[in-house]
């Protein structure tokens, strides 16, 4: 049973958010390998505070004919030919990962999912592009809109760089795990979460109009 609360419906104007990260072995989402994909769930409880849910994730292989810079998988630290990674083909990772965002936005009465990250621009272009690569049909994600960590941190905090902007809103933030997207995703997901928390408990009133 998905434990969403009808409300988060209200809250964004029919969208679910959806927080997501991707590592990847480049920058250029049409020609640079999608690595690993992880998307956090978001929930609502009874007072109208968001928390994070459930993370889905999994490791990607890279498509035919892409490119792997070395100085991406250096960053990252990941091996595309390690077989302990288990990855899957961009059409069945992306079908691992939409299928309980379907789920949830039908549970959560949503009209469709939106990406949230950290530099969101940067995950929903790698997605969009495996997605049109690979002409799945069932893409949950609005095309374009998105809600981004950086621009919420600087407004509030004056950072942008994810670990000092999580350490701005006392998350604990340890550098040996970054870099992964489970990691990464996991921490952008509290940061939201504490961010639009925030937001309602100093404008209470204006939140509690639209829910």
């Amino acid at each position: 049973m998905c434990d969403y609360n009808p409300k988060i419906a209200n809250r964004f104007r029919g969208f679910l958010p959806i927080v997501v990260d991707v590592e990847t072995a480049g920058f250029n989402s049409e020609t640079d390998a999608l690595l690993e994909i992880a998307a956090v769930m978001i929930r609502m409880d009874d007072e109208g505070y968001l928390h994070p849910a459930k993370t889905y994730a999994c490791h990607v292989e890279p498509f035919p004919g892409a490119n792997l810079d070395p100085k991406a998988l250096a960053f990252n630290g990941i091996d595309p030919e390690q077989p302990l990674r288990m990855a899957l083909t961009e059409n069945k990772a992306l079908d691992q990962i939409f299928t309980p965002i379907r789920e949830a936005v039908k549970a959560s009465h949503c009209n469709r999912a939106i990406l949230v990250g950290h530099n969101a621009g940067f995950d929903l272009g790698f997605i969009n592009a495996a997605v049109k690569r690979t002409k799945f049909k069932r893409n949950p994600f609005h095309p374009f809109s998105i809600f981004d960590t950086v621009s919420f941190a600087a407004l509030i905090y004056g950072q942008t760089v994810l670990a000092r902007s999580a350490e701005a809103a006392g998350i604990d933030w340890d550098e040996r795990e970054a870099h992964s997207a489970i990691y990464d995703a996991e921490k952008t997901a509290e940061l939201f979460c504490h961010i639009v928390n925030h937001w309602q408990t100093h404008a209470p009133n204006t939140i509690e109009a639209m829910l």
